[in-house]
């Protein structure tokens, strides 16, 4: 083919690999498989110079097809005079930092989908790049398959991007479908989802909201150009979101949701200047069913990013698998390959702005409460009372039980949901404590936030 031998005689790009589970399986198929046309695309033929596992008797295909490139000493393979390139898909921060760094240092580039180190530690990771002239990708640690990193890192690098908000969890994306699909208990869902390697044995990380915080400081340091790590996200998980709760969002016209929210926050003082800020945040929010985002079921990822000269763009996909992950990380291997063979560079990092994060007490919501009342005169106005000395506006409030039914067989108790208004996080959160300690009040079944993302919410009466 006229096609492959554009790279002949030119010498191979050496590809060490660390890890060869589920992605690293498929990265070895792959370079196999396609090795003639990445010749084509890179220029240069593409060759494993090795591939390091913890425990090979557990890669029996790798061992039986590559037995001679398996070892179980990372640093040595690392640290070899004949590698071009380190592809990392083992995951955790330590060892694999080390590991990453001595590649960067010795001026070899570096393909990774470890979202956890690239969060907490990326920019050490970054400055070891930008000092010996490597690449760093690592398109595989946001989303899978979704093609999202390299836009907001160079698509959109000549405009200003505003937010980016989406699904970057598929494993609580399918546990929260499937509740609202057929009225199951979190239990129930986390079960099946479990049953179809959807959840991992300890499914901590997808549903207390590491992973996607995680995804969310990658997220937002290219969208904004400012260092933020894991740490500097908030992050709430969905343990606690109940059946009754995705019913009640279901009424209101929206869907349960564990978002990722990245936004830019500008803020203009009496005298007429402007600061800005970063808020990141992770939590489960009820999505008006006007919203793409409403509409994303199962496994898959999806992300709405905002700028102001593009405007609303819409990333969509399988966000986790094999496949579709060893995909992005084929993505990344082809750029830096291009790189060394043509004499180039990949973006380096852009962290100019410095802007501060926004702590979340002072980020805007709007809350969904569910309250259980006793059902006699002057509750409302005790409630409503709370409200305003917070100064949080009431959009709309419901009640059922009471004078029209039982709630719980107490008749002389019945349940309020109140949808508020715009607020600061503290104000919201400062009145659900107060409302507490009402005598009137029973207790507080469920509070959930609702987040408009830029369409009209118009449920229950409560516009954006």
């Amino acid at each position: 083919m006229t096609r492959v031998e554009s790279g002949a005689g030119r010498p191979a790009v050496r590809v060490a690999l660390l890890g060869c589970g589920t992605v690293g399986t498929e990265v070895v198929r792959l370079i196999t498989d396609q090795a003639d046309e990445l010749t084509a695309r890179i220029g240069a033929p593409v060759e494993l110079a090795g591939v390091a596992v913890r425990r090979p008797h557990r890669h029996p295909w790798l061992t039986g097809n590559f037995g001679h490139l398996v070892t179980t000493d990372a640093a040595e393979l690392v640290a070899r005079d004949d590698v071009d390139v380190v592809v990392e898909v083992i995951g955790g921060i330590e060892p694999v930092r080390g590991w990453l760094l001595e590649a960067l240092k010795s001026g070899k580039s570096v393909v990774t989908a470890n979202k956890a180190l690239l969060a907490e530690d990326g920019p050490t990771l970054a400055e070891a790049a930008d000092a010996s002239g490597a690449d760093l990708y690592y398109e595989a640690a946001v989303a899978g398959a979704i093609p999202l990193l390299r836009p907001l890192r160079e698509s959109l690098a000549g405009d200003r991007i505003t937010r980016v908000a989406g699904i970057v969890n598929g494993t609580s994306n399918f546990i929260l479908s499937a509740m609202a699909a057929g009225g199951a208990s979190y239990a129930d869902a986390l079960e099946e989802a479990t049953r179809l390697g959807y959840a991992e044995a300890d499914p901590s990380a997808d549903v207390d909201g590491y992973d996607a915080a995680s995804k969310a400081a990658i997220l937002a340091t290219l969208a904004f150009h400012t260092r933020i790590t894991a740490s500097d996200v908030h992050r709430e998980g969905m343990r606690e979101v109940s059946s009754a709760e995705v019913a009640a969002a279901r009424r209101l016209g929206c869907t349960i949701k564990l978002l990722a929210i990245c936004e830019r926050v500008v803020d203009t003082a009496a005298d007429g200047s402007v600061s800005e800020s970063v808020s990141a945040r992770v939590y489960p929010a009820m999505v008006p069913d006007s919203h793409p985002l409403a509409r994303v079921d199962g496994a898959f990822n999806a992300v709405f990013v905002e700028a102001e000269a593009a405007g609303q763009l819409m990333f969509y996909g399988q966000g986790a698998g094999g496949a579709p992950t060893a995909s992005a990380v084929l993505g990344d291997l082809v750029a830096v390959a291009r790189n060394r063979v043509g004499g180039g560079r990949g973006p380096r990092e852009s962290a100019y702005a410095s802007l501060p994060v926004r702590p979340i007490g002072e980020v805007p919501t709007r809350y969904h409460v569910d309250l259980e009342v006793a059902d006699r005169e002057g509750v409302l106005a005790a409630i409503a009372g709370e409200f305003a000395r917070h100064r949080v506006s009431i959009a709309a409030v419901r009640q059922t039980g009471g004078v029209n039914g039982a709630v719980d067989g107490d008749s002389g108790q019945a349940r309020l949901t109140v949808v508020t208004h715009s607020a600061p996080e503290a104000a919201l959160s400062a009145t659900v404590s107060a409302l507490l300690d009402l005598d009137h009040v029973k207790g507080v079944a469920g509070v959930l936030r609702v987040e408009g993302l830029g369409r009209t919410v118009s449920a229950l009466g409560m516009g954006e």
